[in-house]
C-alpha cells in the first residue's frame, strides 16, 4: 500500500568509461584506411565532440554496468544485498534475453530475489528508468533501487557512415535511489510518439538465427535535431510545473549528451545559463542511455552538484521517446 509521505532520494552515483579513449584524430585515421573522410574540425563544429570511449571486444554492456554500479554502491555506502530493484536502461543488451539487469544482479552477487529488468527507450532510457524506480519506491513495493544506463553503441555503428559513427561512444552510469521521508525525485514526465520511429532506428531483427534487415544505427540528423529541440523544452517545463518550480530554481541542467547545439538550444529556451548546464559530450560523445548518469556522476564527484540542490535531467531518443525528471539531490 502506498505511503503518502514516502519519497525516493539519490544516495549514491557512479560511472565507468572503457579505457580505450578515441580522439577525433584517432577516429579520422581509422576511417581514412577504409576510404571515409572526416576530421577533428568537421566533428567538433557539428557536434562539440572531441573524443569518445569504445569498449574492448570482450567488454559487454553488463560489464560496463557492473563497474558503474560498484562505484555507486560504494558512494552510497550500502550493502549490495539491500538492493531489491535493478533497472538497466540500454539499447545494446548483452543478449536478446535474459535482461542485462538480471546479468548485472548475478555479477553483483545479489541473492535476495529482488526485481531486475531492462528498459528500452534508447537515449531517454535513464529518464524512464528513474521515473519507474521512483514510482515503485513511492508505492512501497521497493526500498533501494539500482538504476543504470549502460551502452556499447560502438557495436551497432556503421563505420562507413561518417554522419553517425563519429557521434557515439560506450559507457555506463548508475545511481542508487532509496526510500526516504525527505523529497528527492520531485517529478517526472515521460512521452513517446511512435510515428517518428523511422528517423532514428536500428531496424534489424533476429529470425531463425540470422539478422534480417540492418543491424546498424540509422539516423535522419536534421529531423532528429528539430524534434529534439522542440520536445525537450516542453517536457522540461512540464516536469518543472509538476514539481512546482521554475527554471530559475534549477541549479543544474543535465541534458542527454547528444550534440552541443541541441543542448545549448534547449538551455536557452529554458533561460538556464549555459554555465549551469553539465556538459560531458566533448569527452564522452553520445552514450545514449548512459549519458545522463555519466554526467550526473562527474558533476557530483567534482563538487559542482551539492546536497539540497535542484537538478533537472532530460533526454530524447529513438522511438521517438522523451522524458525529464526534477531531482533534489
Amino acid at each position: 500500500m502506498a505511503q503518502s509521505n514516502l519519497y525516493s532520494r539519490v544516495i549514491g552515483t557512479g560511472s565507468y568509461l572503457p579505457p580505450d579513449r578515441v580522439t577525433n584524430q584517432d577516429l579520422a585515421e581509422r576511417l581514412a584506411k577504409q576510404g571515409v573522410e572526416t576530421s577533428d574540425e568537421w566533428i567538433v563544429a557539428r557536434t562539440g565532440i572531441h573524443a569518445r570511449h569504445f569498449a574492448a571486444p570482450d567488454q559487454t554492456t553488463s560489464e560496463l554496468a557492473l563497474q558503474a554500479s560498484r562505484h555507486a554502491i560504494e558512494a552510497a555506502d550500502i550493502d549490495p544485498q539491500s538492493i531489491d530493484l535493478i533497472i538497466v536502461a540500454t539499447s545494446t543488451p548483452d543478449f536478446v534475453f535474459p535482461s542485462t539487469a538480471c546479468l548485472l544482479q548475478n555479477k553483483l552477487g545479489i541473492k535476495n530475489g529482488g526485481a531486475a529488468f531492462d528498459i528500452q527507450a534508447v537515449c531517454s532510457g535513464f529518464a524512464y528508468a528513474v521515473a519507474m524506480a521512483d514510482s515503485l519506491i513511492r508505492g512501497g513495493s521497493n526500498r533501494t533501487a539500482l538504476v543504470v544506463g549502460a551502452e556499447t553503441f560502438s557495436r551497432i555503428l556503421d563505420f562507413n557512415d561518417r554522419t553517425t559513427c563519429v557521434l557515439f561512444g560506450d559507457g555506463a552510469g548508475a545511481v542508487i535511489l532509496q526510500a526516504s521521508d525527505e523529497p528527492g525525485v520531485l517529478s517526472s514526465a515521460l512521452h513517446a510518439d511512435g510515428s517518428h520511429a523511422n528517423i532514428l532506428c536500428t531496424p534489424g531483427n533476429v529470425n531463425k538465427g540470422v539478422i534480417e534487415g540492418s543491424a546498424f544505427l540509422h539516423m535522419d540528423g536534421q529531423a532528429v535535431f528539430k524534434l529534439a529541440v522542440k520536445v525537450l523544452e516542453k517536457v522540461a517545463v512540464e516536469a518543472l510545473e509538476k514539481a512546482q518550480l521554475s527554471a530559475s530554481d534549477i541549479d543544474w541542467l543535465i541534458p542527454h549528451q547528444a550534440n552541443i547545439r541541441i543542448m545549448e538550444s534547449t538551455a536557452r529556451k529554458l533561460h538556464v545559463p549555459l554555465e549551469r548546464m553539465v556538459v560531458t559530450v566533448g569527452e564522452h560523445g553520445n552514450t545514449s542511455a548512459a549519458s545522463i548518469p555519466l554526467a550526473f556522476d562527474v558533476a557530483v564527484r567534482d563538487g559542482r552538484i551539492k546536497r539540497g540542490q535542484h537538478v533537472l535531467i532530460e533526454g530524447v531518443g529513438g522511438g521517438f521517446t522523451w522524458g525529464a525528471s526534477v531531482i533534489r539531490y
